[in-house]
């Protein structure tokens, strides 16, 4: 049965090609939402370009025929824009507001065909629950769909194994497994059984009658939707990787995030962790190893979307570097961490600059990188919670030949009001690329910056 979709301003903002998501039913845009996208046209951001997007789409249907009436869609749908002809508004505390307006255009549109199921599609919490009190049904807008985070891919997997599957891994250097077979041994729980096993997935081998346990990496082809693999290869992690620019994991999670920056195979690595874990520093480290030491890449390029926590300072005066060094103030303190620069190093003027200004660090705002290519570069992109799934495409599809891109974040600390836990760019990556041969996601749960920190992570 058909249905009627009636979308939210910050559905279109978060994804101008929605209008298009819902299949041969009818797709209602209030007018007043057009309203709302015409105030952000102007804006260089992301969400600029999406409202100009939304509206060029509005205005090649318009030449179709009339919106007010409704124009097919290619998909066999109706697009069509109305408005709110009742009072319905006048029941709000703020009638004039558009979120309003928008639930009594749904409201109205419900009242005029009872028989056809009427759903506001928004990413507002708050109009969800509103509309849910006025008898309309309500629904988030997800382009992939993921109940919980807690449901994520976390990128390893506990097992229990026979002693000889350990003692044949060490001494043949791998081990040929039947995916069933360790599927049936995978110990429920954090990294348990709520995935299928995904093509570089880590393994914390245990063994079933004893402490003795080893830290592998399992790989196989993936075959096809008809015809899946059955069989994958387990190896044990590189050892030549446990110590790097000075530092070494401490805990398994760690030692896979390490196994995967530092492995020329792999080019999109994806860390996931509360604050304190480490995923930043250990992708630091990696990137000087490989810009430095190995040379594998000409140089080590950093960069973060620039939200503020809390009130912002308005505007900084000064060049771009200049603009960019309170944001980038933790990055300039992990290298600092890592070079081993002292006080007395920092009154005599030494520190990260000394990298940049030898051309090894470059610090890349992300308004800058569109229309740009990245070859042979260790890439860092820092809170990538906080990109859309927009955002984080264009990143990616910039990346040139010879060039590895880590995205790290914490899904819980989002300071962008347009995505949400589910919805960001990160969880949005990991969730479309497991399983892929070039990509690895490593999820972080231990903090190790010092005991207080790790405490505040988990009892604030």
């Amino acid at each position: 049965m058909k249905k009627n979709f009636v979308l939210d301003t910050n559905v279109l903002l978060h994804d101008p090609e929605a209008i298009f998501r819902f299949d041969d039913n009818t797709v209602i845009i209030p007018i007043y939402v057009i309203e709302e996208i015409d105030t952000f046209k102007r804006e260089l951001s992301e969400l600029g370009r999406n409202a100009r997007e939304v509206s060029r789409i509005l205005d090649r249907y318009r030449t179709k025929g009339k919106l007010g009436v409704g124009v097919p869609l290619e998909g066999g749908g109706t697009l069509k824009v109305t408005f709110a002809t009742t009072d319905d508004a006048s029941q709000f505390l703020h009638s004039e507001k558009k979120d309003n307006l928008i639930l009594s255009t749904a409201l109205e549109v419900q009242r005029q065909e009872p028989e056809v199921l009427c759903i506001l599609i928004s990413k507002d919490v708050n109009l969800r629950v509103r509309a849910d009190i006025l008898g309309l049904d309500a629904k988030n807008y997800e382009e992939e769909e993921i109940t919980s985070i807690q449901e994520l891919y976390p990128g390893a997997s506990e097992v229990k194994v026979p002693t000889e599957w350990i003692d044949d891994l060490h001494a043949e250097g791998s081990l040929e497994v039947e995916l069933a077979d360790l599927a049936g041994r995978r110990v429920a729980g954090r990294g348990g059984a709520g995935h299928g096993f995904y093509t570089n997935e880590y393994i914390w081998m245990r063994r079933e009658d004893g402490p003795q346990n080893t830290l592998a990496r399992l790989s196989f082809d993936s075959g096809t939707k008809d015809k899946p693999a059955t069989k994958g290869v387990i190896r044990p992690l590189d050892k030549t990787h446990d110590h790097v620019w000075g530092i070494r994991p401490r805990n398994k999670e760690q030692a896979f995030a390490l196994d995967a920056l530092l492995d020329d195979k792999i080019s999109l690595v994806t860390l996931i962790g509360k604050a304190g874990t480490g995923k930043t520093l250990l992708a630091i480290a990696a990137g000087l190893q490989k810009v430095t030491e190995e040379q594998r890449h000409h140089k080590l390029v950093v960069s973060r979307p620039v939200f503020p926590m809390g009130r912002d300072i308005g505007y900084l005066p000064g060049t771009v570097e200049e603009k960019l060094d309170p944001w980038m103030r933790p990055i300039f303190d992990n290298v600092e961490y890592l070079m081993g620069i002292s006080h007395a190093d920092r009154r005599s003027g030494r520190g990260a600059e000394e990298l940049k200004s030898m051309g090894i660090i470059e610090i890349e705002p992300l308004t800058y990188i569109r229309g740009r290519s990245l070859p042979n570069l260790f890439m860092i992109v820092d809170e990538a919670q906080n990109l859309t799934p927009h955002e984080v495409k264009t990143i990616l599809t910039r990346v040139g030949e010879g060039t590895k891109i880590v995205l790290t974040g914490d899904p819980y600390q989002i300071d962008n009001p347009y995505v949400d836990s589910e919805s960001n760019g990160l969880t949005y990556v990991v969730n479309r690329l497991k399983g892929q041969s070039v990509a690895s996601t490593v999820t972080l749960f231990k903090g190790e910056r010092s005991a207080l920190a790790e405490m505040a992570a988990n009892l604030l």
